[in-house]
């Protein structure tokens, strides 16, 4: 099985990730970018903003994609793989590109790898606005809470559009951040056992 969490920044991946690990502590942890030799040095050229393109920061993204799904993904078929962010963050931070191009250009670099089930944190912006003025902000939050509901808008609409067409249907599961730590986690346990 391979799930992928997602979620736009402070939503609350890693804490839902380290109760994963938990739970789960004979599968492969991962994230993209960054989950590959490559794709950790993608990652700190990404988030310290060294790409001053945003198609070039796109293609970064999609290069560490490639590599991670034959890297990680295609060389262990018979393992659960738990993904820290994946192809949806890469469409839907894309917005460079409209999102027909973006979903077409994610799934070329998935190579067939496409995951099964999807949790997406969602967030309300009253909530993200709190939180992003609790931490030190990185170069992606420093772009604000409208840009960061968009992307999670557009990583509702990607999925919904990847799904009506027809190929692999990925199972979703959209899950209320804003909810306690507990819930939250109760709610992904039962997504993952069924």
């Amino acid at each position: 099985m391979y799930v992928i969490l997602e979620g736009i920044d402070t939503a609350g991946k890693s804490t839902q990730l380290d109760l994963l690990k938990h739970k789960y502590p004979e599968a492969i942890f991962t994230k993209e970018p960054g989950g590959t030799q490559i794709g950790t040095k993608i990652r700190e050229m990404v988030l310290n903003g060294e790409a001053k393109s945003k198609v070039a920061e796109m293609f970064l993204f999609l290069a560490d994609r490639a590599e991670h799904s034959f890297e990680i993904v295609k060389k262990n078929p018979d393992d659960i793989i738990i993904s820290d962010r994946g192809f949806l963050s890469g469409i839907a931070y894309a917005k460079t590109a409209p999102i027909e191009i973006a979903i077409s250009l994610n799934i070329m670099a998935l190579n067939g790898a496409m995951p099964d089930k999807i949790i997406i944190l969602e967030l309300t912006k009253e909530e993200l606005e709190y939180r992003l003025s609790q931490k030190k902000q990185d170069s992606i939050e420093k772009r604000g809470s409208t840009y960061l509901l968009d992307i999670q808008k557009r990583m509702i609409d990607a999925i919904n559009m990847i799904n009506s067409m027809g190929s692999k249907q990925v199972e979703l599961l959209i899950v209320d951040a804003t909810k306690s730590i507990e819930n939250i986690e109760e709610t992904i346990q039962t997504f993952l056992e069924n």
